[in-house]
């Protein structure tokens, strides 16, 4: 069965590709004016307005008290408690190699500028919850706070069907090291972390990936707070000769249209012969995944095989993409690998599989998604911080520099720029020399 539509391109400005290219992590106008409304009503309401939409469109609403975190980790099965201790250490190794570090830069005699960095006060982390449990996630968006220094860590999630949180995430929370807990979820949730409410104080930034009605709202609520990135979709784009087993590159493609039925999943390879055997693999696979229906539809819909002359082709093309997962299955794929510049995160060769980075090697799975990765990073420690310039200038440092800050004072108009320099020199008020 054939579920991934096929194109056969010359080079990457080929008509062709216009559409597999033309993509955005911004949600529809509709998505965004109803989001729109929720946050103003919670800005208004608080408390109430968050209750009711929990009850309302799911997610709930309360705070996880300590007794219940701890019982969670108490009561994790010993196999699952091993796993995350072992991602959260590998996230922690990974994440204080980031730490930054100040620096001294002098530019001139007697002038010299610090560029200095300190974690935030308090942030929010969204983790997605409700049918599904992410406390990967958890530890992704928390643990960098944690190594960051910052203070007040907020962690929110969606409630279960039944109501409450699902246990493992909750027990993730306690381990990562979050200082609240919060049952709440959808875009109620991010305007809570935005603008607080009676019971929840608003943080400075959120983190974490989720549906179109987050995304939404983080895009909305970007300028009360900061916000990381908005999250599409989750994808993949795997990079593949004649080399490639048609099996890993089946697994890939269905590894990450798991997350959902809009994910994307591209193939782009030098050999014709390939797609076919991917696609037989794919027959062989997916009966047996639990999550199937989901993974047949994101193929049907968002799978695209594009066969490209050669490598080069194939890297341009990833790198005109900028995808939030590429795996690299070829021959020489770690050269292949390094020219790819512009994507999330990047997997070399067979035994680099993308569940890897998402669970168990240190680095972080929130990544840049819809066409970002060409601008934008992983999630790290720095994104938990801000730096800050510490300018100090002597009088002679000050001398030397006076007539450049004058001319471009009174060529801008602003004289009072002009005399704060001339008044410190003690030089007569007025244009320069």
């Amino acid at each position: 069965m054939t579920r991934l539509r096929q194109l056969s391109v010359s080079d990457v400005n080929d008509p062709a590709l216009a559409e597999l290219l033309d993509r955005s992590v911004v949600p529809d106008p509709d998505i965004m004016q109803r989001v729109g409304e929720v946050i103003s009503d919670v800005a208004q309401r608080g408390s109430t307005a968050v209750a009711e939409y929990g009850e309302r469109f799911g997610g709930g609403y309360g705070r996880i008290g300590d007794a219940a975190l701890d019982g969670a980790v108490d009561d994790l099965d010993p196999a699952v408690r091993t796993a995350l201790t072992a991602a959260i250490e590998k996230v922690e190794i990974y994440q204080r190699s980031q730490i930054p570090v100040d620096r001294v830069i002098a530019t001139a005699p007697g002038v010299e500028i610090a560029r200095r960095w300190a974690p935030l006060r308090r942030v929010g982390a969204y983790a997605p919850g409700g049918k599904a449990a992410y406390p990967s996630t958890v530890i992704m968006t928390v643990v960098p706070a944690v190594v960051a220094g910052v203070a007040e860590i907020v962690l929110v999630s969606p409630a279960l069907p039944e109501g409450g949180m699902d246990a493992t995430t909750m027990a993730a929370a306690r381990m990562a090291g979050a200082t609240e807990v919060w049952t709440i979820g959808g875009a109620q949730a991010v305007a809570a972390l935005a603008y607080g409410t009676d019971e929840l104080a608003p943080v400075e930034k959120i983190f974490g990936p989720g549906n179109s009605w987050v995304t939404a709202a983080k895009l909305a609520v970007f300028g009360k707070c900061a916000i990381d990135l908005p999250a599409g979709p989750s994808e993949v784009l795997v990079v593949a000769d004649e080399s490639a087993d048609p099996e890993l590159v089946a697994v890939d493609l269905l590894s990450q249209t798991e997350h959902g039925p809009d994910s994307p999943a591209v193939l782009v390879t030098t050999d014709p012969a390939l797609p076919a055997r991917v696609e037989e693999q794919i027959d062989r696979l997916l009966p047996d995944l639990e999550r199937s229906e989901t993974l047949d539809k994101a193929l049907a819909d968002h799978g695209t095989i594009v066969i490209v002359p050669d490598l080069d082709t194939a890297v341009a093309l990833a790198n005109r993409y900028a995808p939030e997962h590429v795996t690299v299955l070829t021959t020489d794929a770690g050269e292949v690998a390094a020219a790819v510049t512009r994507a999330g995160s990047v997997y070399v060769g067979e035994w680099s599989p993308e569940s890897a980075g998402d669970y168990a090697t240190g680095a972080n799975h929130v990544l840049p998604t819809g066409g970002l990765a060409g601008a934008h990073g992983p999630l790290s420690v720095q994104d938990y911080g801000s730096w800050r310039q510490v300018q100090t200038i002597t009088r002679d440092g000050l001398e030397g520099l006076e007539e450049t800050i004058s001319t471009l004072a009174t060529a801008e108009g602003l004289t009072a720029h002009r005399l704060a320099a001339q008044l410190r020199v003690g030089r007569p008020q007025g244009n320069p020399p």
